[in-house]
C-alpha cells in the first residue's frame, strides 16, 4: 500500500490489497487506517469462507470483491484496488476508452482492460461483477469508482495498476497526436504466440 501510496495511485483512506497465503486464507488491508502507514501487523486475515482471523481489525468493505476473485482465479494470488487519477477518470466512460494495444507493454501485461458497471462501493452486486469480470480478464476499470487488477503476485498487480495509470496518461497525450495508432491486429497476435499469453 505504502509504494501505491507514494506513486500518488491511491488517496490515504482508499484502495485495497489482498494477498491468497494458503488454499484457505488470504490477507487484506482493514478499513479506516492510513494506507501510507500500515505494518505487518495491521493486515487482517481472512479464512475463504468470509471468517476475520482478526476480530480487531475492521476489514475492508471490498473484502467480499477480493475473496470472490481469488476463489474463482485460483492460479491467481494478489489483486490490487486503488483509485489513480488518471485510469479513474477513464472508469467515467463507457464503453472502456483505455485501449491496451496502445503500447506492447501494456498489451503483454494487461491483455484487455474491462470495465464493469457501477455498483455502490462494498456491494455483492459490485463482488459480483468484478469477481465475474476476472475470470476471463486481470484489468479492470470499476465504472465511476477506480481501477483494479488481479495477478500471480503482488508485485505484478502494482505494476498491472501502475501500467493502467501510466496508459491512461498516454492515452490522454496520444489526442495531441496526429498521426497515433493502436497495435495492428498481427502484431498483437504476434505478442500472444510468441509469449504463450491468454
Amino acid at each position: 500500500m505504502k509504494r501505491l501510496y507514494d506513486r500518488q495511485l491511491t488517496t490515504a483512506s482508499g484502495g485495497n490489497i489482498s494477498l491468497r497465503v494458503s488454499d484457505d486464507e488470504f490477507c487484506i488491508t482493514p478499513s479506516s487506517i492510513d494506507k501510507g502507514s500500515l505494518t505487518a501487523e495491521s493486515i487482517a486475515i481472512v479464512k475463504f469462507d468470509g471468517t476475520n482471523l482478526t476480530p480487531n481489525l475492521k476489514l475492508s468493505i471490498e473484502t467480499e470483491m477480493h475473496r470472490q476473485i481469488l476463489l474463482k482465479r485460483p492460479d491467481l494470488r494478489a489483486v490490487v484496488h486503488a483509485h489513480p487519477v488518471f485510469a479513474s477518470a477513464f472508469a467515467t466512460a463507457q464503453p472502456c476508452a483505455l485501449d491496451s494495444r496502445l503500447i506492447a507493454e501494456t498489451y503483454f501485461i494487461l491483455g484487455e482492460i474491462v470495465n464493469v458497471p457501477y455498483f455502490i462501493m462494498g456491494s455483492k452486486e459490485l463482488a459480483d461483477a468484478v469477481s465475474e469480470a476476472v475470470v476471463h480478464n486481470t484489468a479492470v476499470l470499476l465504472e465511476n469508482h477506480g481501477a483494479l487488477c488481479a495477478a500471480k503476485d503482488l508485485l505484478h498487480a502494482f505494476d498491472g495498476i501502475d501500467l493502467m495509470e501510466r496508459l491512461a496518461q498516454m492515452t490522454i497525450l496520444r489526442r495531441f497526436i496526429d498521426n497515433s495508432h493502436i497495435m495492428t491486429e498481427a502484431q498483437c497476435k504476434e505478442i500472444t504466440d510468441v509469449f504463450k499469453l491468454r
